[in-house]
């Protein structure tokens, strides 16, 4: 049995992915510490985690709007998102993560460590003391080092020619070459712990002996064949720890699920539209607004209900549609459970997620701005156009495959088999 060190920082849905890996390996029996945001001991306490929060690197106490870290919805373009990246996550508190990480390998002495993909700082933390180590993405991959896939963050489809393929080569590129504003905050942070400078920010990846992808490969438009170190791992989803019971509104109309990002990205206006749309139909909505958001906030027909939370667990069966801002674990539950989509991404992952969903014909995608026409013609086109809850069952039923027969623990465990 081995020792595992999990790090993460309070990012919203990829949190909780990572830790129920951690629990797949301490249920065969491996012993596991978790070092994340201060917010985040209640999810592990709920998994029955040991946990320990961030000391001098940055750590979030709480998941409301005003404690959000990144505030990547005030970006006015995606150059300002990847400094907000770089300046508070990836770079610039490097050497804050890196201390506590050391300290933390100092005390708990794990065998290897499984970091998220952005924390620079844990990754050189791990050089340092020349442990194993891989990394964790509880999403498609997004940063611009995986071949063959196309560039992150725009929804691009798949190349269907040599001039697409030309294309996304050249913006995989210019990304790649953004980052690198990060490059001098991270070679400050390796010198002050006795590392050699990279010429490349991404050179810090090259130390993982795995890059785990916790997502489907029948959701992703990624290669057949990953090249090493990257690897599937399957989706790890489950309802969060603080989600509380609730009902839908009565009756037998359809219901439609309503479901926007557990981070603030200024949401309101979108979930506003879409409540207007759902008391246009006849149907039963359900909307929950997350730890953001404050259900008081939104005025609502009869025939929709608002809440924080709902058991999407034991709910998502029943639905007849799903709205969504399309995050990771937004998109991936409904389509496991045969639910079509209505994407409304707003950043970060969506776009890429909705692109997924819309290519293999489960689902439609508005813009978040869509007039409370458009998404109510929409979501009546998801209800009585049976072909998208058919194309939603086929992939749900590959997505829960890959959940069932790929591992992230069988992987961890081979990290230290070849030692």
């Amino acid at each position: 049995m081995a020792r595992y060190l999990f790090t993460t920082w309070e990012g919203g849905g990829h949190v909780q992915p990572l830790l129920l890996a951690a629990r797949e390996l301490k249920d065969r029996g491996h012993t596991i510490m978790i070092l994340s945001d201060a917010c985040n001991a209640a999810d592990a306490a709920a998994l029955a985690l040991p946990f320990q929060p961030w000391t001098t690197a940055p750590s979030q106490t709480g998941k409301q709007r005003e404690d959000d870290r990144l505030k990547d919805h005030e970006a006015d373009n995606p150059l300002e998102v990847i400094q907000r990246l770089i300046d508070r996550v990836m770079a610039g508190p490097a050497l804050a993560y890196a201390r506590d990480t050391l300290a933390m390998i100092d005390t708990f002495k794990p065998d290897a460590i499984v970091s998220q993909e952005l924390l620079l700082g844990v990754m050189a933390a791990a050089e340092k003391r020349a442990l194993p180590m891989a990394l964790f993405a509880a999403n498609i991959w997004s940063l611009p080092t995986l071949p063959d896939v196309p560039p992150f963050g725009a929804g691009m489809p798949p190349a269907a020619s040599d001039e697409d393929r030309a294309m996304h080569a050249m913006v995989t590129q210019m990304s790649r070459g953004l980052f690198q504003i990060g490059l001098p905050a991270l070679n400050a942070a390796r010198t002050e712990l006795g590392l050699s400078p990279l010429d490349d920010l991404f050179a810090q990846l090259d130390g993982a002996r795995s890059i785990l992808i916790a997502t489907s490969r029948a959701f992703d438009f990624a290669p057949d064949d990953l090249p090493a170190p990257f690897a599937y791992a399957g989706p790890y989803l489950a309802d969060p720890a603080w989600v509380e019971p609730a009902t839908p509104p009565a009756g037998d109309a359809p219901l439609v699920m309503v479901s926007f990002s557990s981070l603030y990205q200024a949401q309101e206006a979108t979930l506003t539209n879409v409540i207007a749309a759902l008391g246009r139909l006849p149907v039963r909505g359900l909307v929950t607004t997350g730890p953001t958001l404050d259900p008081s906030e939104f005025v609502a027909p009869d025939n929709v209900a608002v809440v924080r939370s709902a058991p999407h667990a034991a709910l998502l069966g029943q639905a007849a549609v799903f709205v969504t801002h399309a995050g990771h674990g937004s998109t991936l539950r409904p389509l496991m459970a045969g639910a079509p989509l209505l994407c409304l991404p707003m950043g970060r992952d969506q776009n890429d997620n909705a692109a997924r969903v819309v290519a293999r014909g489960a689902g439609l995608r508005l813009a978040p701005d869509a007039s409370v026409e458009a998404i109510t013609a929409a979501i009546a086109e998801l209800i009585e156009n049976n072909s998208y809850r058919q194309a939603a069952g086929l992939l749900g039923q590959t997505i829960r495959f890959d959940q069932t027969h790929r591992s992230a623990a069988t992987l961890l465990e081979d990290l230290l088999v070849r030692d």
